[in-house]
């Protein structure tokens, strides 16, 4: 038992993802991402492989679950902050793109850029 996040060691059958799912999925993504990708000449190689996967997988890897953020900047409380910052890209971005489409209605002279002009 761990007492300072207050969860326990249970054990579940093996390779039975109905009582054990998440952890299951964790042995599935840590051998076809990790393990077999990076085929491990010994178990300090192995061991060099899964420090490198799990700092990925926890430090820059969005997860959909949490809502496409890492689970350290989740567990840090940055995700309000990220989703935010996103929003505003987004709009930012539609944005241009009805500036932009604008731009181009009927009887709007179209700038012709150097590339299109070389081309013709």
């Amino acid at each position: 038992m761990s007492p300072i996040t207050g969860m326990t060691h249970v054990r579940t059958s093996p390779y039975y993802p109905q009582s054990n799912g998440k952890l299951e999925r964790w042995n599935k993504s840590i051998k076809s991402e990790c393990i077999r990708p990076g085929v491990p000449l010994s178990l300090a190689d192995a061991k060099r492989l899964v420090e490198q996967y799990v700092s990925v997988y926890n430090e820059q890897r969005l997860h959909s679950g949490i809502g496409y953020v890492t689970p350290q900047d989740w567990l840090a409380g940055r995700q309000a902050e990220i989703h935010a910052e996103r929003d505003r890209k987004l709009e930012q971005a539609r944005r241009q793109r009805e500036s932009e489409a604008r731009a181009e209605l009927p009887g709007r002279s179209k700038s012709i850029s150097p590339s299109q002009d070389a081309a013709a």
